[in-house]
């Protein structure tokens, strides 16, 4: 990965008015800069709709480096080689940090335009400021909730006469900056009169305001959730201001945050299909969170994790050449055996397709070295291989699920059917614009079902929100799945006569309900641990988020009875890293005060001076001190 240096970065932060936080690939703000003799004035409408463009929660880096440290960490997700001591190491890191700069610089940009106007003209702009304010404060959020502090209020400005050296702001005084400025959006985007439509510029909502406001207030709901450690009474009474707002919230498919950037690309950058690069290679559904998802026939299985490889004709050809198939996979086969001891395949068993076409991988530790129970889960590349009868063609075939690719990425994540050496080839290559959700209404339900829990006064019971949230989450996972036209969506590809597709089928989501693991039963303590663990069920494809609930919850809790973590003897939970690292500034670094300032008023050490995981683990974001530790649950 290139990446720019030293004297480069000290200029580019300079033009920028600030720094990146670490130094990996992110740091790299050319395309972010531009000189002052080079500022023309933009229409608003267009800056806006550049912001949009810009806006990026889950970019391709992020993806690639952040996103298998955090589904590990989190025990929600398996390295494909399985879980070994050096699980908790750090690697590069990418697309999180400075992410919020990608849209504050659009924010200054207006302001000053709007400095030039009279009164009554600026006036003009209001809601395009109060959009723009969202997106922004929906990306700080993001930022520093691995990286803690971060300049902000003096940030973005140089260009425009500000410092090269803004200060850093405290989380603490962002979530009050953020607060405020959400309210005063929701004021303005609901009261604010003669305003220049957004319309066609707006590719989120379409100009309609009404939706921005929801989006707004529904916002406050993820900066109160990071306020239970710290300020739980004032993070209930968040809540119920959003309960209670004339100006509602996410409670709909159509208010959600929910759109795709453009249809047809008119630059170098991937708007339409996100990006064109593979990602997560590494990192595979646990074995533990499918299983409980199967168990309880959760359909988002299909939407969040890909159907494994062994359809009936791969399993067929396995035994037509008397080779052994994954044992876990077999356990769902009937089949015949004749007189030569030739197996036959007839039908599937347990559940049936497309269920059991779904696997996860054993979060044991070192699972990968013992072959006698665990064999079957790694290494497919060699062990588990066709070669062409009579030729020399020749396939693997990976028997577990890995993340549904095609729900993060549009082209260039194609799908090939599974065949055996030498048999037809079923491809689906054709390009589709990306869709993404970006907050929905099970989200906003399943933060108000933890605040009722929690003590907030709200209109409705937990319950009702409970229920609300997972149904959503469902309908909301399979309305992308569609759009993103997903493998095995609407179709099998008229190749295995025993395949199913996978799109929601009637009376799924009532099915599901009625398990008992998906009641919102039991004690408090019990109920606040289903609350959370659909929570992160619906942040399967939102590693940030996920992450971050599992360190805020304690989940997944140790001797759980829905999922449960493992218990790593030889790695202990006071190893594994609550955020992400820094990096030691250097002393040429026009922000080096700034930094070094900011890293001692968060007591961090950073990562040249320590070791990663206890360090890590102990030195954390302000919004996570106090939270449970890595198994314990959450605290009431």
């Amino acid at each position: 990965m290139k990446k720019i240096n030293n004297s480069k970065k000290i200029l580019v932060a300079a033009l920028m008015g600030v720094t990146a936080l670490t130094s990996s690939c992110r740091d790299d703000f050319a395309d972010i800069n531009s000189s002052p003799s080079q500022v023309t004035t933009a229409e608003p409408t267009y800056l806006f709709a550049q912001a949009v463009l810009k806006f990026e929660p889950s970019g391709y880096l992020y993806w690639f480096y952040n996103a298998p440290m955090m589904y590990s960490w989190a025990q929600m997700a398996t390295p494909t080689n399985g879980f070994t001591s050096t699980f908790t190491t750090t690697t590069a890191t990418g697309q999180q940090g400075t992410q919020y700069l990608e849209t504050l610089k659009y924010v200054r940009d207006l302001e000053h335009y709007r400095s030039t106007l009279s009164e009554e003209d600026a006036a003009k702009y209001a809601n395009i400021a109060a959009c723009l304010d969202v997106l922004t404060a929906y990306l700080g959020i993001f930022d520093t909730d691995m990286y803690g502090d971060t300049p902000f209020t003096e940030a973005a400005r140089a260009i425009h006469g500000g410092t090269l050296t803004p200060a850093y702001d405290t989380i603490e005084s962002l979530y009050d900056l953020w607060l405020t400025q959400l309210d005063a959006a929701i004021n303005t985007l609901t009261t604010a009169t003669n305003q220049i439509e957004l319309s066609t510029q707006d590719v989120v909502f379409n100009g309609d305001v009404t939706k921005w406001a929801k989006l707004a207030n529904t916002l406050k709901l993820r900066i109160a959730s990071r306020l239970i450690s710290q300020n739980k009474s004032r993070a209930l009474e968040i809540a119920q201001q959003v309960a209670s707002a004339s100006c509602g919230y996410i409670d709909s498919a159509n208010d959600a945050m929910l759109f795709n950037k453009a249809m047809t690309n008119t630059s170098s950058n991937d708007y339409v299909y996100h990006w064109s690069n593979g990602f997560l290679e590494s990192t595979a559904g646990s074995q533990r969170v499918l299983d409980f998802m199967l168990e309880n026939k959760d359909p988002r299985v299909r939407f969040c994790y890909s159907k494994n490889e062994w359809n009936s004709m791969i399993i067929q050809a396995f035994y037509d050449q008397k080779r052994e198939i994954p044992s876990y996979v077999e356990k769902n086969v009937e089949y015949t055996t004749d007189a030569n001891g030739k197996k036959t395949f007839v039908k599937w068993k347990g559940m049936g397709e497309p269920w059991v076409r779904y696997y996860g991988i054993p979060v044991e530790f070192n699972a990968q070295d013992n072959a006698a129970l665990y064999g079957d889960y790694f290494k497919p590349e060699t062990r588990f291989r066709l070669t062409e009868e009579g030729g020399t063609a020749s396939k693997y075939y990976t028997p577990y699920s890995m993340f549904q690719r095609q729900m993060v990425i549009g082209r260039n994540y194609n799908f090939t059917m599974p065949t055996p050496p030498g048999g037809p080839v079923i491809e689906r290559k054709e390009d589709r614009p990306w869709y993404g959700l970006y907050f929905g209404a099970a989200e906003a339900n399943l933060f108000l079902a933890e605040f009722k829990l929690l003590g907030a006064n709200l209109p409705q019971s937990a319950e009702y929100y409970y229920n609300r949230g997972v149904r959503f989450s469902v309908e909301e996972y399979d309305k992308l799945a569609e759009l993103n036209q997903i493998a095995y969506y609407g179709t099998t590809y008229d190749y295995d006569p025993h395949e199913v597709s996978i799109e929601l089928k009637d009376g799924e989501i009532d099915t599901m309900m009625e398990n008992e693991d998906y009641k919102l039963t039991g004690n408090a303590a019990e109920q606040l641990e289903k609350v959370y663990i659909q929570q992160m069920l619906n942040y399967t494809l939102y590693p940030d988020e996920l992450y971050v609930t599992a360190r805020r919850s304690g989940l997944p809790k140790f001797g759980s009875n829905l999922i449960s973590r493992e218990n790593f003897s030889l790695v202990p939970v006071t190893n594994i890293p609550r955020r992400l690292d820094t990096d030691l500034p250097l002393e040429t670094d026009l922000m080096y005060k700034n930094k070094v300032e900011a890293f001692q008023r968060q007591g961090f050490t950073p990562t040249a001076a320590g070791p990663n995981g206890p360090t890590l683990n102990a030195e954390r974001v302000w919004q996570d001190k106090g939270a449970p530790q890595w198994g314990e649950g959450p605290k009431e």
